[in-house]
């Protein structure tokens, strides 16, 4: 990509606004020796008004964007995407499962080039998702990383609690109390839980933060600002945060609700032990479905989850 060219020659797709400033960033460190070539994101949220016209005075080459904000610009012809020579999309299987959200993605596929590289990125891929993908493809090459036995993180513990519902709170505050911690996310199974939890963790002494689709576009980016710049070391969140997020401190993981499915669980759990890190992960199984679940995610992915001890060595999940 020539610096002086300033058609828009890559689209990144993702399916969250936080991961759009992740990966926008990730491009922008990459383009430090090249500073001619600009990066833009796009996500709903922000005024349009205001994207369009960095739009037209930037004149990026790089954008990285949600599929509704960067569909509707592509529709009304405010965004050439017409020598795109690159496609991505990140977490696809997100971006496909969702019809709306295919559609969009759909829209801008189709006024891109038939000539130009496509990359579809998932950690855990399944046959649906897969035939999804060959609709955006011709003569596909699929590469695998590693196989679905070896997707879990070395040197991330990862242990179950077996308990009642209403002793989850109470558990939560004992284990908060004793681990050491850099950062930690607990994870929540939606938006009212998120918001009681973190409620009352700051009401036992604990400054945490909630991060879920409700909020705010500008309240939701600080607090996602505020957590990744150590602010703020406990941060409550839906499935918003369980996808593609790296926030470099995180070394604790809690399924306070069990994920619903046994991909999600991978997904979470992977937000501690990064980069061939330390890490610990603690799920609260409270259901006979969280069993079934939790079992499922034992012989699926080949993981070892065992009964949480009474004790657990700090050198076990923290770095030196």
């Amino acid at each position: 990509m020539s610096e002086e060219d300033k058609a828009v020659k890559v689209v990144a797709i993702c399916h969250t606004r936080e991961l759009a400033q992740q990966i926008r960033a990730e491009y922008e460190r990459f383009s430090k020796y090249m500073p001619g070539v600009k990066v833009m994101e796009l996500f709903g949220g922000v005024p349009e008004k205001l994207d369009k016209e960095k739009l037209k005075e930037d004149k990026p080459q790089i954008i990285v964007a949600t599929p509704g904000r960067i569909a509707g610009f592509v529709k009304d012809k405010v965004l050439d995407v017409s020598k795109v020579a690159h496609f991505i999309v990140d977490e696809c299987d997100r971006c496909l499962e969702m019809v709306d959200m295919r559609k969009e993605l759909q829209s801008v596929f189709v006024a891109t080039p038939k000539k130009k590289q496509v990359m579809m990125f998932s950690a855990t891929m399944s046959a649906e998702t897969r035939a999804l993908c060959k609709k955006f493809m011709q003569d596909p090459m699929e590469i695998t990383v590693d196989d679905q036995t070896k997707l879990t993180l070395h040197g991330l513990l990862q242990y179950e609690v077996n308990l009642e519902e209403n002793g989850k709170s109470r558990k939560l505050n004992d284990l908060l109390d004793v681990l050491e911690f850099n950062q930690v996310v607990i994870f929540v199974k939606n938006v009212q839980r998120a918001r009681a939890l973190d409620k009352l963790l700051n009401e036992c002494g604990f400054p945490s933060i909630a991060i879920h689709s409700s909020m705010k576009q500008t309240e939701r980016i600080e607090k996602f600002k505020e957590f990744k710049e150590f602010k703020k070391r406990i941060c409550v969140s839906t499935d918003l945060f369980g996808r593609g997020i790296d926030i470099e401190k995180v070394n604790i993981v809690i399924n306070y609700d069990f994920p619903g499915q046994s991909d999600q669980y991978l997904h979470r759990v992977g937000r501690a032990g990064r980069f061939g890190t330390k890490g610990l992960a603690i799920s609260f199984v409270s259901s006979d479905e969280d069993k079934k679940l939790c079992a499922e995610v034992k012989e699926r992915f080949g993981v070892q989850i065992t009964e949480c001890p009474s004790e657990i060595d700090p050198s076990s999940y923290m770095n030196a």
